[in-house]
């Protein structure tokens, strides 16, 4: 089976295709303030990059979010999230706090999906 790596350069790939399976790095935002506006971002992001892996979220299989604070921003940012799901469409799920790279990332979210 070919190994396709997709949005790459030398620290990492957006995506990686092997068969059926697509594993996705974890995305982040851009400059939205808010953790809405971020988890809006992210999974706009991810959205893009299913789609350059021939998926989408209805082929998710697992998902991994991580949250700055997530005490404060776990119902805001999940509240996006089951907006974004279609029903009857929700895959695995971790979610759990972290210190991000950045200071200004609130939510960081990884997941890895089938092909369609």
């Amino acid at each position: 089976m070919n190994i396709n790596r997709i949005n790459s350069n030398n620290r990492l790939s957006g995506a990686v295709t092997f068969g059926d399976l697509v594993f996705l790095s974890g995305q982040v935002p851009g400059d939205c303030p808010d953790v809405t506006g971020q988890t809006v971002e992210v999974l706009a992001k991810i959205d893009v990059l299913l789609a350059k892996a021939d998926s989408d979220k209805n082929h998710l299989l697992n998902a991994t979010i991580y949250l700055k604070d997530i005490g404060r921003d776990f119902a805001a940012m999940n509240e996006v999230w089951s907006q974004w799901l279609s029903p009857g469409q929700a895959p695995t799920r971790t979610t759990l706090q972290a210190q991000l790279a950045r200071p200004e990332v609130l939510v960081e979210i990884a997941v890895i999906a089938t092909r369609r």
